[in-house]
């Protein structure tokens, strides 16, 4: 494998994008007998988004091994998705990187990262993988158009170069805007569903929040009640709002919904997880009789960091000084009211820096998922984020990006061969 290769004059594989999609497809494919294959890299930058993801850790996949159960965690293509896992799901990927060197450890929340929580390591399994196959792998290779011609694929590279390839892989990964989307798909008949982010944070101007970056509540519930949606997690304050997992979840569900509201709704908070009113009064009624003479600004409840609380209980109309003793029945209700169904207005969102991820793409209804071919096109393979899928925070993103691309590049191999 060489990252600086003149461009050969043909291939019998052609995968666009050197992402985690990309580089499995052309893995697969290369280890199948489907060579030579060529993976094209517009950028300079081979496994952008698996070096920054998790944190630079790598969140390679999830803890879940019920494809029944795992297809819930993609908002837009898990109906498609219940096949393709059922050939490679998680414990494949496990196996996989394994049978490379490459150890994964699972966290408490089911997330997956290889042991060294360094996401150098997947990214060098993935490189060493592609070099033993004989994947040849070009950078700075954009792939301006493609063509069929008698049973081939004529392709105009950047630079004013052309090659052609028996069978092409697309996986060029999402996008911020339809036009620098995958114009490789249209280009053979594909319909485009318009992109539009996903996994973003919340902007929001609050006095409740205002220089409480940084601090988080384990089990908060979050909903957007005009949407109908819900999540339970951590949630972070930050300088512009809040983030987290319950927060990126919700982004990911409600993504176009949100996007035609221009990002601007309103956010219920329950900072108690699923305890609601009822049970908060209890509780808190409970605290009154057992501390009464501790000051109810100093004694944080359910788990609340002590920054917040007190901002809390500040703006249910309980002075900071007040003891539980002296708190009177109308402010217990603002309290509970406060704690667990306090609404915030959102306006606007960023995305989140750890995984930018869109919806949109290509339409599901045109790929066969048996294979991840086109319906549109003899030859032509889809993988990853160029399609209509995306999962919620997790690692679900990658293992879509493994389990697409190890089957479009299985069936490629096998389609050059027949």
């Amino acid at each position: 494998m060489s990252t600086e290769s003149a461009l050969p004059a043909h291939c019998r594989v052609a995968v666009i994008g050197g992402g985690a999609a990309g580089f499995f497809a052309a893995i697969a494919c290369a280890e199948t007998g489907g060579g030579p294959v060529v993976l094209l890299e517009k950028s300079s930058m081979l496994l952008a988004k698996v070096k920054i993801s998790g944190g630079g850790r790598c969140n390679v996949t999830h803890a879940c091994f019920d494809p029944a159960v795992l297809v819930t965690r993609y908002p837009r293509g898990g109906r498609e998705l219940r096949g393709p896992l059922h050939r490679f799901q998680p414990s494949d990927t496990i196996e996989w990187f394994e049978s490379r060197g490459v150890r994964l450890k699972t966290e408490a929340d089911g997330r997956m990262f290889p042991i060294t929580d360094r996401s150098e390591t997947v990214v060098q399994c993935l490189m060493e993988s592609a070099l033993a196959a004989g994947v040849e792998i070009i950078r700075q290779a954009g792939v301006e158009s493609a063509t069929r011609v008698e049973g081939r694929f004529r392709l105009a590279v950047a630079g004013g170069r052309t090659m052609e390839c028996d069978r092409l892989i697309v996986s060029s990964g999402g996008a911020r805007t339809k036009q620098g989307g995958p114009s490789v798909a249209a280009e053979f008949g594909h319909t485009l569903i318009d992109p539009v982010p996903s996994l973003f944070t919340f902007h929001i101007e609050d006095p409740r929040l205002r220089g409480l970056a940084g601090l988080s509540v384990e089990s908060a519930r979050a909903r957007v009640p005009d949407a109908a949606l819900a999540e339970t997690g951590p949630v972070l304050i930050t300088h512009w709002g809040l983030s987290g997992p319950a927060i990126l979840r919700l982004s990911a569900w409600g993504a176009r919904w949100m996007h035609e509201r221009n990002y601007e709704f309103v956010l219920r908070l329950n900072w108690c997880g699923e305890l609601e009113r009822a049970g908060v009064l209890a509780r808190l009624r409970q605290v009154k009789e057992a501390d009464a003479k501790r000051l109810v600004g100093g004694d944080p409840q359910f788990s609340i960091p002590a920054r917040l609380w007190e901002r809390l209980v500040t703006d249910a109309g309980i002075p900071a000084e007040m003891r539980w003793a002296h708190v009177k029945r109308e402010q217990f209700l603002e309290l509970a009211e406060q704690l667990t169904a306090g609404e915030f207005s959102v306006r606007g969102k960023s995305m989140n820096k750890e995984e930018f991820v869109t919806c949109g793409g290509v339409s599901l209804r045109e790929i066969d998922f048996r294979t991840m071919a086109s319906r549109r096109c003899p030859g032509l393979y889809f993988a990853g984020e160029v399609l209509d899928i995306d999962g919620i925070t997790g690692g679900y993103n990658f293992q879509s990006a493994w389990t697409t691309g190890w089957i479009a590049g299985h069936a490629a191999a096998a389609s050059t061969a027949a």
